[in-house]
């Protein structure tokens, strides 16, 4: 089903909250995208895309007519080309836009593997940052993010873009409150044996490359200004700190370079412990 727009209609309206208020994206349950690379790694990841948005006053490519006739979806919206371009973030207009289903905040659904490695972003502040730790934890191979507290949204459109299309190849999940998260963390102590809470630090703790970090593992890193909550802190094992140089004038890490330094010595030990 085809549905054409030649003015700011109400599906058009829609549209823009859908990219501009966190409430209204959860009361439709729904998220905007944009760009090829987003776009690809939605359908490749299996998202749910409930409507595409294009413009037939220029031609579509190639890739553009391809998802079109095969991706299923609830109804595709035809616009104007100057509606496309008031509702693109780009300088040059996308031939494509998407509205995809949000997926729903269990815990319990995250796809766990024998040695899981999770990453859990307390009070996330920064939509860069959490695009950023998102394509760190997609790179270096981390099976889930947890989202906790007052946060900026995850289905934001700066997050997603920010992510490089590693936002639909992480599965992450926004934690209700922190009982919950300590609930979760009980079961994965009772199904793998030697489970560990790390925790990040910018004062002298525990160096990171000291700690084991072969076996199932939650990695919990804290809000770009306070740190990890003091709940958080209380229940970690270990806090640990990435040590700096002697000279260094610098006291801590951006939090997502901090965040991609723990995930990259994961996966450098976890190499290193599965080698003959």
């Amino acid at each position: 089903m085809v549905k054409k727009i030649y003015s700011q209609n109400a599906d058009f309206q829609k549209f823009q909250v859908l990219k501009t208020n966190r409430n209204k994206r959860y009361k439709y349950g729904e998220f905007f995208v944009e760009g090829v690379r987003n776009i690809n790694g939605a359908v490749q990841g299996g998202w749910e895309i409930r409507s595409f948005l294009y413009t037939r006053e220029k031609p579509l490519s190639r890739w553009a007519e391809d998802l079109l006739a095969t991706v299923k979806t609830q109804v595709n919206y035809q616009l104007t080309a100057p509606l496309m371009a008031e509702l693109s973030g780009k300088t040059d207009t996308s031939e494509l836009m998407a509205v995809v289903a949000m997926r729903p905040d269990d815990l319990s659904l995250l796809p766990l593997p024998e040695n899981p490695c999770l990453v859990l972003f307390d009070r996330a502040s920064n939509r860069g940052n959490l695009g950023t730790l998102l394509r760190s934890c997609d790179g270096l191979g981390a099976d889930g993010l947890i989202l906790t507290g007052h946060a900026v949204d995850l289905y934001d459109p700066e997050v997603i873009v920010s992510s490089m299309g590693s936002f639909f190849h992480v599965p992450a999940v926004r934690a209700a409150d922190n009982d919950t998260v300590f609930r979760y963390v009980e079961q994965l102590r009772r199904r793998y044996p030697g489970f560990r809470v790390l925790g990040t630090t910018a004062h002298r703790q525990h160096p990171l490359y000291g700690e084991d970090l072969t076996g199932p593992l939650l990695l919990m890193i804290g809000n770009e200004t306070d740190g990890l909550c003091h709940a958080f802190k209380e229940g970690c094992d270990r806090l640990c700190t990435i040590p700096m140089a002697e000279t260094s004038t610098a006291s801590s890490f951006n939090v997502a370079c901090a965040a991609t330094v723990m995930l990259y010595e994961v996966s450098r030990q976890r190499a290193l412990s599965s080698r003959p």
